[in-house]
């Protein structure tokens, strides 16, 4: 049994972006049960500076494809050389990140290969499957996130999954692993590369969520986009940073750039406060691993209580106010 794995890197900094560490470590996890390999699968100008990290994650081989000509993002040209190394390889499951260049490489490589793809996985585990052996099972949210769909695949081979950066978790201890590296031989025709680009220069972003002990986060419970400013207010007090649902951005009491879930962040902070937030599993999978789990809503069914590790059944106008009060009574 074999698992491949996509490696991306950051053009602009010649490094591995994390999602393929985190999948290389859930390759193997998933490969060491089984006695399997996991394979990495890299397509570029130049291998990333820090590729020996892969092998660390718990990768056993990487082959390589490097040519000049594909400094950029060339989808068609990819697709070729990605759907080449694949048929050579004959892996049972390929593993991409659910990047921009994933998104826009998988589906392209998939239908390539006549094989079906699952998009954003929270979950990937191996298991029998009737008489198909065994098969990847796929979880993800579906219907608007809720409920959690296991997607499997019997007839076709290899099974594709896309996953998001920080879904899958690293571990703590690496191992100690040799590089090992092959190249792989392609033709990257001329018309694969036919593209242009257009510069442009986007607005730095202001949340950082990997870097915070704290979040606080609110959701359409929160009421209006006046209201969130108590979000940001006790978040402040906190020295958090400010999150919210898919509801809450929705409504637009929020940027988009602040959404945690499966369609936003996935974050892991120390303390993470859920202010009028439900708790879809759409939410849920983007924060109930935070080491502390803090709730805040009217509504006592509310799903957020039963992975809140402390639940405040009121209202939030009311609670964060009292909060920050106390807050600022003990700092000074």
């Amino acid at each position: 049994m074999k698992t491949a794995v996509f490696v991306e890197k950051n053009p602009l900094t010649n490094r591995l972006r994390d999602v393929s560490m985190e999948l290389s470590w859930k390759a193997h996890s998933l490969m060491e049960a089984h006695q399997g390999e996991v394979v990495g699968l890299f397509v570029g100008d130049r291998l990333p500076e820090d590729t020996e990290r892969l092998f660390h994650y718990g990768m056993d081989r990487l082959v390589q494809f490097t040519d000049p000509k594909l400094d950029h993002l060339y989808s068609i040209a990819f697709k070729h050389v990605l759907k080449a190394m694949i048929e050579s390889e004959e892996p049972d499951f390929v593993l991409f990140g659910a990047t921009h260049t994933g998104r826009d490489v998988a589906p392209l490589v998939a239908s390539a290969m006549k094989t079906g793809l699952t998009a954003d996985c929270t979950q990937l585990y191996v298991d029998d499957f009737k008489e198909s052996g065994k098969i990847l099972y796929q979880v993800r949210p579906a219907f608007g996130g809720n409920i959690l769909a296991t997607i499997v695949t019997p007839d076709h081979r290899p099974i594709m999954s896309t996953v998001r950066e920080g879904v899958m978790r690293l571990p703590e201890h690496v191992l100690d692993r040799k590089p090992n590296i092959s190249t792989f031989t392609a033709e990257v025709r001329q018309e694969w590369i036919r593209s242009e680009f257009l510069a442009t220069i986007a607005k730095a972003s202001g949340v950082n969520f990997q870097a915070a002990n704290t979040v606080v986060s609110g959701g359409a419970g929160v009421g209006s986009r006046d209201n969130f400013k108590l979000i940001f207010d006790l978040a402040h007090a906190l020295g958090a940073e400010v999150g919210a649902s898919r509801a809450a951005v929705d409504f637009g009491f929020v940027d988009k750039e602040r959404q945690i879930g499966q369609t936003g962040s996935v974050v892991r902070p120390k303390l993470y406060i859920a202010c009028g937030i439900s708790g879809s599993v759409q939410h849920r999978a983007g924060m109930e691993e935070s080491s502390k789990i803090i709730a805040i809503n009217t509504d006592p069914d509310a799903p957020i209580f039963h992975i809140a590790h402390m639940g405040i059944v009121g209202d939030l106008k009311e609670v964060i106010p009292t909060m920050i009060k106390y807050l600022k009574e003990e700092a000074q």
